[in-house]
């Protein structure tokens, strides 16, 4: 929140309570004094000749009325402070005593309470303090007008959004040495604590149904680690050493030495544990809010994007390695639709690394496509096993495109992705793979790379007859580009270009002269 609409919030209100409290009083006085007082009196004797008993009669109820707004103050903060603690994060009362701005009203009210008290105690028949009865009146007259402004300023202070950015920033602070913590160990202790808490209001808001707060903690964590990835080269080496009290923490405490050991040599743990919170909200999120991990796997990929940029190659194989542990995640819950988002998600970071030339990295995550899409084959989640094949065959054409040099590897990979099945779930799946393989053979042809498309040809030379007229004509029907329901990805898996569906025939011709009638 910038400085000018925090003023405004203060400004205003009070201005405008404060005008029309005046005015107000200004012509009810003015018409008081016109009709009862004018005879031989002016106008500032009314101001100007104070009396013992007049002042202690009027401030006798002052005391309370200051005390009763300090009392409604705390009553009213306290109650939504701990219904936002109780639902976000317990963070939020260390925030809110650690604003200055709150801590300057309640002060405010607690000093204009005991000043109020004091004056109605000193005031003495033969002492009359007018500089402590119009402070008394002037205090009064400000705890009554920010009353109203600060419940705003306060009910602002606690939205969700709000509170998950104050944990962003302070996290980072820590991270990058600009917090209140002193010593190594607290700001790791501080940057721990804060990312904990993020995917807390996280969890706790799937939990609820609050899709937007899930989405906004998920987010956070996201920016929190990007633009830590920006200043991780200027830290000093200490800062990656796992400490004693990073130790201690239950996502190191659990885990075997030597990946506690490993974790700290590639300078990863800030990584980690976001990437393990992430596992978490995803986990928590599966057939419950698919687009909380769908924006979990969105978010990973940016971070694995941006690793690629920072050239920490550390930070990649981590996300990788989080991917594969989402996609392993999915098929425990047999949630198709998840695992559909997150393979769209995990082949644009394989995108990503291809167009970095990083081609040991390209070929393992294509890999790792395979194998997890032969295993949701055996579990019977054919339509992953499609989409894995289909992404391959996308990574195919762009490595084609990009003169990539361990394309034929990529290709193999792809080949290597259909199985003889087992099952009539398996046989569909299987012919979901045979499309996706025949497909890039006609981005082959019409590249003019009929070595390539030879390589598919001579992997399927075998198949029935019957069975690749079938998958012909399926893929001759397909002629909208667009499927006929809303999807993430936007186009139909089996949809040919005129061009493509030319070569199509080309391609079917070599089984005629291998099969002949």
């Amino acid at each position: 929140m910038n400085e000018k609409p925090r003023r405004n919030m203060w400004r205003y209100p009070v201005l405008a309570l404060g005008g029309a409290a005046l005015a107000c009083f200004l012509v009810l006085l003015g018409l008081d004094f016109l009709l009862t007082f004018h005879h031989g009196k002016a106008f500032e004797e009314i101001f100007s000749r104070w009396s013992a008993s007049d002042v202690q009669q009027t401030l006798g109820s002052m005391p309370s009325v200051v005390v009763a707004i300090l009392g409604i103050a705390i009553t009213v903060v306290s109650i939504i402070l701990q219904l936002s603690a109780t639902r976000y994060t317990p963070r939020v009362t260390e925030m809110f005593f650690l604003d200055r701005t709150n801590l300057l009203v309640i002060g405010f009210f607690v000093v204009a309470s005991i000043h109020t008290v004091w004056v109605a105690i000193i005031v003495r028949a033969n002492f009359v303090p007018q500089v402590l009865i119009l402070s008394t009146v002037v205090m009064l007259t400000a705890a009554v007008l920010i009353m109203i402004p600060y419940f705003a300023y306060v009910f602002a202070f606690l939205e969700p959004e709000r509170i998950v950015f104050r944990l962003q920033q302070q996290a980072l602070a820590e991270a990058l040495g600009r917090g209140r913590a002193h010593g190594l160990e607290q700001r790791q202790e501080k940057v721990l604590l804060g990312i904990e808490q993020l995917a807390d209001v996280a969890v706790n808001s799937i939990s609820q149904k609050d899709r937007i707060i899930a989405s906004r903690g998920a987010d956070a964590l996201r920016d929190l680690t990007i633009e830590y990835l920006d200043a991780k080269g200027n830290l000093h080496d200490s800062w990656f050493t796992i400490g004693t009290l990073l130790w201690q923490n239950p996502d190191f405490v659990g885990m075997a030495p030597e990946s506690v050991e490993e974790i700290s040599g590639h300078r990863v743990w800030l990584e980690w544990k976001v990437l393990r919170q992430y596992q978490t909200i995803y986990t928590e999120s599966l057939n419950r809010m698919r687009d909380v991990s769908q924006l979990v796997a969105i978010n990973t990929r940016y971070i694995a994007e941006k690793s690629i940029l920072t050239e920490d190659r550390q930070v990649l194989a981590l996300a990788i390695k989080f991917f594969n542990t989402y996609l392993r995640a999915t098929l425990n819950a047999r949630d198709v639709r998840s695992a559909y988002n997150t393979l769209h998600q995990y082949r644009q970071v394989a995108e990503a690394i291809l167009n970095a030339g990083w081609a040991e990295q390209v070929i393992e995550v294509a890999q790792h496509f395979k194998y997890y899409g032969q295993t949701a084959n055996s579990g019977g989640l054919a339509f992953i096993n499609e989409t894995a094949a289909y992404d391959l065959c996308t990574l195919c054409e762009l490595a084609h495109a990009a003169s990539f040099p361990l394309e034929r590897e990529l290709l193999a990979i792809l080949l290597e992705v259909d199985k003889v099945p087992e099952t009539e779930a398996q046989e569909i799946s299987l012919r979901g793979v045979r499309k996706a393989q025949i497909k890039l053979a006609t981005f082959y042809l019409v590249k003019g790379a009929d070595e390539l498309a030879r390589l598919i040809w001579r992997d399927m030379e075998h198949e029935r007859s019957e069975r690749l007229e079938s998958i012909r004509v399926e893929m001759l029907a397909v002629k909208d580009k667009h499927f006929w329901e809303v999807i993430d990805r936007g186009h139909n898996f089996d949809y040919l270009d005129p061009a493509r569906r030319a070569k199509l025939e080309t391609f079917y011709s070599w089984f005629a002269k291998s099969h002949p009638a």
